[in-house]
């Protein structure tokens, strides 16, 4: 084997890290953090400098410390973990398009992203691709985003993105078409679309577009080993610091392509990863300042409540929107699964523990829905292709709602409400969150034109607010999961 023929590369990848600064505990072990993923990043560079270390989106949101500071904390968190390179996620445009483009010149590495830009002049708002030279291999990285984050821009008209799997292997095909040259060893598109897609979009490549690699996120998908689709390797790490993905490559540099490789998912822990002191040390600055703010009791309740599935019923999801749907006088509140963003929270809760647990302080609004029109509606919410690919959106009802779904024949057994089958022309004023009130015709395949009335009102600026003063006059509040939606 010639010396000047084949490298070895070391790539790491990490994705849907979501402010995971502190890991887990499990037993007497303490796996991930943010410092040990760090530590096993330096000491990983430290031993072979042909290392490289990229990230599949989704730094931020995720942790009360993300919340306070809006991300300014989670970018100069990842700036002393120092990726090489990095893509946006969705969660990434929570704080608004202007605040993305001031994280992003904090950042002190690149960010890519080909598919998001101004409609009129067609413009990329991010650098498409970057490429760096890695013991002596050139690799470029082109960044690819997920269709959700139209939700996030739905009343920015200027702005756009290619958002089908289609539209991204041609903007792939673009790029390499404009900047792949004969120096180009590896080519590697850093995507969060899922892992599914990553598979889909795998497909359409064009073989002699040279892509060798699909890192991706937003599925959280944790696997045993990368698919190979159409001659490219795809691959994700999961989600959070509790594990890093690992390839080991050795790259033919003559035929511009990768020679072999070996992949491992290495789990963060004391037994293989040191803590980064520095990183640490920054840590605890922010922890200080976020304790000191929101160690205040908002209430206690008689256990923890969970949210260990946002596919389904839970006991927090069932709290939540009962919680809303009795403040606010709605008939019904829908609350996104999603917009949950840990598995418990209690028996004791903080100011913090409410705003880790649900940090996107969205409006409501009250749209009039007759009883067809929300069949449909939750009908849309569990078809297979969401349930069984991930994707879809999914909520949580407020009592009164009573309902059995058949897979198997794609039909309601039951559709009830307060106790009496929901007739097709009878009118609910239903509760949403903003953020699916901006993509509500995507979300449930309904126009909201065709509504009884789509327009709707607001009945509240925050949904955190209400929450707080509901519980802070509550005395060892509970809630379980009752049936209300039983998917057979």
């Amino acid at each position: 084997m010639a010396t000047e023929q084949f490298s070895r590369i070391t790539l790491l990848h990490s994705n849907d890290i979501h402010g995971d600064f502190d890991g887990e505990t499990g037993g007497s072990e303490h796996f991930g953090g943010i410092s040990r993923l760090s530590g096993y990043v330096t000491q990983a560079r430290a031993a072979d400098p042909g290392t490289v270390y990229c990230v599949a989106g989704d730094m931020l949101q995720g942790s009360l410390i993300d919340t306070e500071f809006r991300g300014v904390s989670t970018i100069e968190i990842m700036n002393s973990v120092n990726p090489d390179v990095a893509c946006l996620g969705n969660h990434e445009i929570d704080y608004g398009l202007g605040h993305l483009l001031f994280l992003e010149r904090c950042a002190r590495f690149p960010i890519v992203c080909a598919n998001l830009f101004v409609r009129n002049p067609r413009t990329r708002l991010f650098s498409a691709h970057k490429t760096l030279k890695i013991n002596g291999v050139r690799m470029m990285f082109i960044g690819i985003i997920t269709r959700e984050v139209l939700s996030s821009l739905r009343n920015d008209n200027l702005i756009s993105t290619l958002v089908d799997v289609d539209d991204a292997a041609r903007e792939v095909g673009r790029i390499t078409n404009a900047y792949q040259t004969m120096d180009v060893d590896v080519t590697v598109v850093l995507s969060h679309i899922g892992f599914e897609e990553d598979k889909q979009l795998a497909a359409l490549l064009d073989p002699a577009w040279g892509v060798d690699m699909i890192i991706g996120g937003h599925s959280h998908t944790v696997i045993d080993h990368p698919a190979e689709v159409n001659g490219v390797l795809v691959a994700t790490a999961g989600h959070g610091t509790e594990h890093i993905g690992r390839f080991d490559l050795v790259v033919d540099t003559a035929k511009n392509q990768i020679h072999s490789y070996e992949w491992h998912l290495v789990p963060i822990d004391p037994e293989t990863t040191p803590r980064d002191p520095q990183l640490d040390t920054l840590l605890a600055h922010y922890q200080q300042s976020v304790d000191a703010k929101y160690d205040a009791v908002v209430c206690r309740f008689a256990h923890a409540l969970t949210h260990p599935d946002r596919y389904r019923e839970t006991e927090l999801g069932n709290l939540f929107a009962d919680s809303l749907k009795d403040s606010l006088g709605v008939d019904l509140m829908m609350v996104g699964s999603g917009s949950i963003r840990q598995p418990a929270l209690g028996p004791l809760v903080t100011k913090g523990g409410l705003l880790e647990v649900m940090p996107f302080d969205d409006r409501v609004v009250a749209l009039r829905i007759n009883g067809a029109q929300l069949r449909r509606m939750v009908a849309h919410m569990l078809r297979d292709e969401a349930l069984d690919g991930g994707h879809g959106e999914f909520y949580q009802f407020s009592r009164g709602m009573a309902m059995t779904y058949d897979r198997g024949t794609h039909s309601f057994e039951r559709f009830e409400f307060e106790g009496h089958e929901l007739a097709d022309e009878e009118v609910l004023q239903v509760g949403l969150q903003q953020y699916h009130i901006n993509s509500f015709d995507d979300f449930f395949a309904v126009p909201r034109a065709e509504l009884v009335d789509g327009t709707g009102r607001v009945v509240t600026t925050s949904q955190r607010d209400v929450l707080e003063e509901c519980w802070a006059h509550a005395h060892n509040l509970t809630a379980q999961v009752e049936g209300r939606l039983v998917i057979k």
